[in-house]
């Protein structure tokens, strides 16, 4: 492949091209990627990086699948698109949602299709407030959601993210959203003697619950493992007790699995891990593997009989163009078969052990606060005093700092603050995940010299 022009390129794109969270100060000298295959991305000079968040925590059967690429095509060849509005339905929607009702969640059989996670976190919303009001119940409008909790930036959306930065510039969020705490194991605080961090933080959902009034809550929505926030995995008492505490007080359990989703935790589901069911479960990104825009959420078997029972003149007044999308769902059926085929929820398991077990071996650096994770999902977060957890001076920009310096050694990733994540593809490798684990030990001493 020739080289192109990164300098003319880069020009071109700050002239023409938004991009997500834009500021022009963080796009002085973009990194634009031109190809990628397997657990890599190579950029338009032909540099080689390790995709470290597998694009952003979709790319789960890795890059240049010409196997994908082919499903789409002959989709596309039989029928491109057609209408999903009641009265028509096309086969691989059919198909995908019966494979879904397969797999996922026992009381889960019935699957509206979105383009992505934020269009399936507000059918979830949406879907929720329908339910309550057939119920007879329609003060039932709250959502609870949690501190460090990322949904999407729709402006429902947005509002239950947990993340503040994203609300500034778009304020008034949307009445009825409100936050709770999340178990985040390194920083919580407000355990009570003898109580464990998972019984606390559901603690402090049903203190929300009661606080605003259980006849005025529709849903608790929650990531089994927070992903943009930081990869804060719950402990395994918190979710069982958030399931009791949600069906004692009548709130619906969205469980927001647009990252988790098939496979990404070591589970197809990450809840199985504790033996739970949502209500609603939301769902995007490792469908397609990011080949197109897929997402959608199931909703349980008591939700689809409130769908199927109400009056012609109440139906569920939902809609998007692209609901049910024949090429994207012959896309997302093939993506299951080889993620099936290629054992990559299991893989996700053991490489997700050897990923956090060699990044916790990096725990006597300089710098290493915290390392968490579950499957291959990871953090790494970087504090200025260990004992005290002290983090470092904003202005110091040490999580902006390991990521310039993992990229110059060939990994590419994200981070949160002074939290560095890691979630490569499912098709990664015992060498490629020491590797991933080397390149952090040299980055983060690197910086650790220049902060020193």
């Amino acid at each position: 492949m020739a080289v192109l022009n990164q300098v003319e390129l880069a020009q071109r794109d700050r002239q023409h091209l938004m991009h997500s969270l834009y500021h022009p100060n963080d796009h002085q000298q973009p990194l634009i990627f031109a190809r990628g295959e397997g657990i890599y991305l190579y950029d338009a000079n032909g540099k080689r990086y390790i995709d470290g968040l597998s694009g952003l925590w979709n790319v789960v059967v890795g890059h240049g699948r010409a196997e994908l690429a082919e499903a789409a095509a002959a989709q596309m060849r039989t029928l491109a698109y057609c209408s999903s509005y009641v009265g028509s339905s096309n086969i691989p929607a059919i198909e995908l949602a019966e494979r879904l009702a397969k797999m996922a969640y026992p009381s889960l059989n019935m699957t509206f299709f979105t383009s992505g996670g934020a269009e399936s976190t507000e059918s979830a919303f949406k879907t929720a407030r329908f339910y309550w009001k057939v119920k007879g119940k329609p003060e039932k409008i709250k959502v609870i959601a949690r501190e460090h909790a990322y949904h999407g930036v729709t402006l429902a959306a947005m509002s239950a993210t947990g993340m503040t930065p994203y609300w500034s510039m778009f304020e008034p969020r949307v009445p009825g959203f409100v936050h709770c705490a999340t178990p985040y194991s390194y920083r919580f605080q407000g355990a009570r003697p003898g109580e464990t961090i998972g019984q606390a933080a559901a603690r402090s959902l049903e203190e929300t619950i009661l606080r605003e009034g259980a006849d005025t809550v529709a849903a608790f929505i929650a990531e089994p493992v927070q992903g943009a926030g930081g990869v804060i995995p719950a402990p395994d008492d918190y979710f069982p007790r958030i399931r009791e505490i949600c069906t004692r007080h009548q709130v619906l359990f969205i469980a927001d699995e647009v990252i988790t989703g098939f496979g990404r935790t070591g589970r197809r589901f990450a809840l199985l891990r504790w033996g739970v069911e949502p209500d609603i479960m939301a769902f995007a990104k490792a469908i397609t593997s990011g080949y197109v825009p897929l997402g959608g959420i199931m909703i349980s078997d008591e939700i689809k009989d409130a769908i199927l029972s109400a009056p012609p003149e109440k139906r569920w007044m939902h809609a998007f163009t692209y609901s049910g999308h024949p090429t994207c769902c012959a896309v997302g059926l093939r993506t299951l078969e080889i993620i099936d085929r290629e054992g990559l929820v299991e893989n996700a398991d053991k490489m997700g052990a050897r990923l956090i077990k060699g990044l916790k071996g990096l725990s006597d650096l300089p710098m290493v606060g915290d390392v968490r994770g579950l499957g291959l999902m990871a953090a790494v977060e970087f504090v200025k005093d260990k004992p005290s957890k002290e983090g470092f001076d904003p202005k110091l920009n040490v999580g902006g700092r390991v990521h310039k310096a993992t990229i110059k050694r060939g990994l590419f990733s994200r981070v949160r603050g002074d939290s560095f994540l890691l979630a490569p593809p499912l098709i990664i490798n015992e060498e490629q995940v020491d590797q991933i684990v080397s390149i952090m030990a040299e980055a983060i001493q690197e910086v650790a010299k220049e902060v020193a």
